[in-house]
């Protein structure tokens, strides 16, 4: 069923439709291919990638770090993406996408663009600033991708995170509450799409109480109906009701209560459907029963959560069958040979639409979807280069949007314990502070904060829960005045260091921190055995302060780890900023918590 494009008279046959619901990924790029994992970024598109968008008819890309360096890079390799796209038969602009949710998950170049302290930090702002802050790092966000050429960004996260031990999402979510999620995140998608981005919201219908990171896993969430309609899809069915979002993002979770059906997998054993893959839970949920008309995407297809059980074929194919709309990274193509696979690719597609395991009508009607949100947003004007350029060095990172970024880090801290007024320390001239963090990078941030603010010259010592040095670290805390320690938890997940392709390089990644935070507490028990006073700060999830709130006398929340800047031994970042400020008597710490915690002994 060939369909007519609102950008070029011809219609679209049945490969270009399929080509536009596919979102490739161009992380990587090696021109000659090797037995070597290929690891060059890519950072301008070559030849042959740009005729194989032309070619197929590609609908979009996503962008990774690996592809952002500087304005101008950013800004030619976009209009070199665009100008592939406007040389298809279609004449179809790209989705150009990117992942700039901010705080632990952002793409952009930290001291370039504003990547702010994250959902969390939002959601500890919420009861004394209600949507201020979602609004207004909206518009940053929105006004800095846009003026790079970016044109959809996943964000925001609703997840309404329930479990402590959620691997992936914690602060990526703005609270445990799912109206304070959907308020924040509604604030956040009418922000994005005034200002010309798409707004991606994810991960439907929830990834809020998993134990398992679904890049690394595949989730099974066990909750009833009820608390799946009170929780997990409560934000995105108000969102949809408000203002519906350009696009909504799957999640690669099973949901027995919503979908108990199976399907085959690759090594032939049946399997309670993802819900990516899940007719029931995208078309009759999403699409009937909560009246969603926009364009559904997956998340990445390269995941553990689907790739671990179906080849890449199979997966687009089940996905498609379930009535999404858009494959995101659907194959990897590294080397001007992987190329042949898209190919393939279409071939298989094609042939499952000819032998009726996909629904033409459905796939023309996706892809009109495809056109449709392409045209409403007018991505096909883009500006001249040189006026481009000098408007992004205008907006990106400016002087308003970094003042922005450290009043949200500073709104959001927020003090949970205070004993004997140990906060604001009582500072004098030669006092010695022993700072404990999970790495020297922080230590330094933090020492570098406070001595910029401090009017006292100090002694410091540093204890890396990475380089750990039990003698030296004994040694500094029986010298020291005051302790000031800092833990970040969980363990950074894939999806924050970049995506799969990071997995491979370093399977082990998360094994290395498993004995920090038993070092962490016995380095707390001694400072308390010795009557020192201790400050615990809470650097990512705050649930960790019912294990380490005990053992210190005042206990801080940042949500936030941020370094932006680290060159020349200079660190810093706004989470540390906005910590110094509290610690040091500069601003009160005004931030709520957003999530349940076990309460420490004594307040």
């Amino acid at each position: 069923m060939p369909i007519k494009s609102s950008f070029a008279d011809s219609a679209l046959s049945l490969e270009q439709q399929l080509g536009q619901k596919l979102m490739l990924d161009l992380r990587y790029f090696c021109h000659q291919g090797s037995s070597e994992r290929c690891r060059t970024a890519l950072t301008e598109l070559p030849d042959t990638l740009a005729k194989a968008i032309s070619r197929y008819d590609v609908g979009g890309v996503i962008l990774f770090s690996e592809n952002t360096q500087s304005i101008e890079q950013i800004i030619s390799l976009n209009q070199q993406l665009q100008q592939a796209a406007s040389h298809s038969k279609s004449g179809l602009p790209l989705f150009i996408s990117i992942d700039q949710e901010g705080g632990r998950v952002a793409r952009l170049p930290r001291d370039v663009a504003t990547s702010f302290t994250g959902n969390m930090s939002i959601g500890a702002t919420y009861p004394e600033h209600g949507t201020y802050f979602a609004t207004q790092t909206a518009n940053v966000l929105a006004t800095e991708l846009s003026a790079l050429g970016i044109n959809v960004n996943y964000a925001p996260t609703v997840d309404v995170n329930m479990n402590p031990d959620n691997p992936v999402i914690n602060v990526r979510s703005f609270s445990e509450n799912p109206d304070e999620v959907a308020a924040m995140g509604a604030a956040q998608v009418i922000e994005f799409e005034k200002n010309g981005i798409i707004s991606a919201l994810k991960h439907f219908p929830g990834h809020g109480d998993t134990n398992v990171d679904s890049h690394t896993g595949l989730p099974k969430v066990m909750h009833s109906k009820e608390v799946i309609y009170a929780q997990d899809l409560a934000p995105f069915k108000h969102i949809i009701e408000q203002h519906s979002p350009g696009m909504i993002m799957t999640a690669h979770i099973q949901y027995p209560e919503l979908d108990s059906s199976t399907l085959t997998n690759v090594d032939s054993k049946q399997m309670i459907k993802p819900a990516t893959m899940s007719r029931k839970i995208m078309t009759d949920i999403l699409r009937k029963e909560l009246n969603y008309q926009g364009v559904v995407v997956t998340d990445a297809l390269d995941m553990a959560g689907i790739s671990h059980f179906f080849s890449p074929t199979q997966a687009i194919i089940n996905t498609f069958a379930a009535g999404v709309d858009i494959a995101l990274m659907p194959i990897e193509i590294r080397t001007p040979d992987d190329i042949k696979k898209l190919d393939a690719l279409i071939e298989s597609l094609v042939s499952a639409v000819k032998s009726e395991q996909l629904n033409a009508q459905e796939i023309a009607h996706s892809a009109q979807r495809i056109i449709s949100l392409k045209s409403k947003f007018k991505l096909n004007a883009f500006p001249d280069p040189i006026k481009a350029l000098a408007n992004a060095k205008h907006i990106i990172g400016n002087k308003a949007h970094r003042e922005l970024e450290a009043s949200l880090a500073l709104a959001a801290i927020t003090q949970i314990k205070n004993n004997n007024n140990t906060l604001p320390l009582k500072l004098n001239a030669g006092q010695h502070i022993h700072i404990i963090m999970p790495d020297t990078r922080k230590c330094m941030a933090i020492q570098q904060a406070i001595t910029a603010l401090s009017s006292h010259a100090l002694v410091f010592s540093c204890s890396s829960l990475q380089g750990f040095d039990p003698v030296d670290a004994q040694r500094n805390i029986n010298q020291a005045d005051i302790i000031i320690a800092g833990n970040a938890t969980p363990n950074q997940s894939a999806v924050e260091i970049g995506g799969m392709d990071d997995l491979a390089d370093n399977p082990d990644f998360a094994l290395n921190n498993a004995e920090q935070p038993k070092a962490l507490e016995s380095l707390l028990k001694m400072a308390n055995k010795h009557q020192i006073p201790t400050v615990f700060i809470s650097l990512r999830a705050p649930y960790d302060i019912a294990q380490f709130g005990d053992s210190a006398d005042a206990v801080l929340a940042s949500y936030a780890y941020n370094i932006d800047v680290d060159k020349n031994e200079q660190v810093s970042g706004p989470a540390f900023t906005a910590l110094a400020k509290v610690l040091l008597g500069q601003a009160p710490a005004k931030g709520s918590l957003p999530v349940t915690i076990k309460q420490s002994k004594s307040h």
